[in-house]
């Protein structure tokens, strides 16, 4: 890892705001929106992703609702690519693959319409946070259910003592931040 590389992930790591108790008691949230709303850093957190896969031949982003989408249209613009979005069930307009799965807090269905990704197109999977890895495990197989050819899954920051990564061990995972 470079040194420039290293900087730019401490300047981020240090603009991610702890919420202790939220969303509740016992946890702590880790905050990006004070990332989101300094032009300079949310710029830098797109490059850091950019720079990754602009030469991985990428054919589509796919952002997973809902700050997924926030990383996720940022980077399609900059790359020159489509953006398909995940999103929860019944939020859709059109026909969807649906896909069950376990969250931090709960139960939860995922869909992508069925011609989101098409068949054996190269696609990076992107959201702000990896925590137990249920969400980025139901797009993924969302992504498998269209055909496409998962590249990478692509976090601004991993919560490691989670364990999410361990979920996702069928893919390549690539986070700029651990804690």
């Amino acid at each position: 890892m470079s040194t420039s590389f290293k900087s730019a992930m401490e300047r981020l790591k240090a603009n991610i705001r702890d919420v202790p108790d939220f969303p509740k008691k016992g946890i702590v949230f880790k905050d990006i929106t004070p990332i989101l709303s300094n032009g300079q850093l949310f710029r830098l957190a797109v490059t850091i992703f950019a720079e990754r896969y602009q030469r991985k031949s990428v054919e589509k982003i796919v952002a997973i609702d809902a700050r997924g989408f926030i990383f996720g249209g940022a980077l399609a613009h900059y790359l020159g690519i489509g953006l398909t979005i995940v999103r929860k069930k019944g939020k859709l307009p059109y026909q969807s693959h649906q896909h069950d799965y376990e969250l931090e807090y709960g139960q939860g269905t995922l869909e992508l319409h069925i011609d989101g990704v098409e068949k054996n197109q190269r696609v990076v999977i992107i959201d702000d946070l990896l925590a137990t890895g249920g969400t980025a495990e139901a797009a993924a197989k969302l992504v498998e259910k269209c055909g496409g050819e998962i590249v990478e899954l692509a976090f601004l920051v991993e919560l490691g003592f989670l364990h999410g990564r361990e979920k996702l061990e069928k893919y390549p995972v690539f986070s700029a931040i651990t804690y």
